[in-house]
């Protein structure tokens, strides 16, 4: 099994992508690339192992579609008349998916309808649509082998303490040591100067991390109710389990 760790950005600089084979009980680091094209993301994917997480909201909240499309026609929103106060924007703001990552890990994610993580979903999307194009099985809900992933959000719930780590590289020295330490199957090769020197390619590495636990099943999925707006607005995958865990199974897979 090969997982593919993207953490996108609005453009190629900014978006790194980790490669991790998984075999015998142990995995890998084969690849951490930094200035990743959309092409070079689809490319890593066309063999029949592979599994992707991408950083980025795959969609953007049912509500805000609808109340940008009846601001657009000059009708009213389905939310009613506009009220402008926090508790009438919030289902404007948020996912489904994002109050679940309230609960699992006690703060909002970024919106990808309020804040400059929208310019990257705009760029998620076309990756989407080039992904569809090669034939790569995947669904926004999470049930196919694409996935949306959160490395510190996954971070957190594996008991890291993740305080400034984007900014700091001596944080990320530190977090990856402690990685080391804990998951001693893991083998970086040469590249873990490359993920103390780039935020987005340490990203990258966890969120490959983060697919493992999305193959093999071990997360929060949609419940009935939900699975149809996943399938819209997408769908976080935040592990469940422990970090050391993710090496079970490996040979069977």
């Amino acid at each position: 099994m090969r997982t593919i760790g993207v953490d996108l950005a609005a453009g190629a600089p900014g978006t790194a992508l980790a490669e991790i084979v998984w075999a015998d009980g142990g995995a890998r680091l084969t690849r951490l690339d930094v200035g990743v094209q959309d092409a070079d993301i689809v490319a890593s994917v066309t063999s029949g192992d592979a599994w992707l997480g991408v950083d980025c909201p795959l969609g953007w909240p049912d509500a805000f579609v609808d109340f940008v499309g009846a601001h657009h026609a000059e009708r009213e929103p389905a939310l009613g008349p506009v009220e402008g106060h926090a508790d009438w924007r919030r289902s404007l703001v948020y996912r489904v998916t994002d109050h679940v990552v309230k609960e699992r890990i006690g703060r909002w994610p970024l919106s990808v309808s309020t804040d400059r993580l929208g310019v990257t979903a705009l760029r998620g999307a076309g990756l989407l649509r080039r992904l569809v194009a090669a034939g790569f099985p995947l669904d926004r809900a999470a049930t196919e082998r694409l996935f949306e992933v959160y490395p510190g959000g996954s971070l957190r719930l594996w008991g890291f303490d993740t305080t400034g780590y984007r900014v700091d590289a001596t944080r990320r020295a530190l977090l990856l040591d402690e990685l080391c330490s804990r998951v001693p199957w893991l083998d970086l090769g040469d590249f873990s100067a490359r993920a103390i020197a780039k935020a987005d390619a340490f990203d990258a590495v966890i969120a490959a991390l983060s697919t493992r636990a999305g193959a093999l099943g071990r997360f929060e999925r949609p419940g009935a109710d939900a699975i149809e707006v996943a399938r819209r607005e997408g769908w976080v995958v935040l592990p469940e389990g422990t970090v050391e865990g993710l090496a079970v199974e490996a040979a069977a897979l």
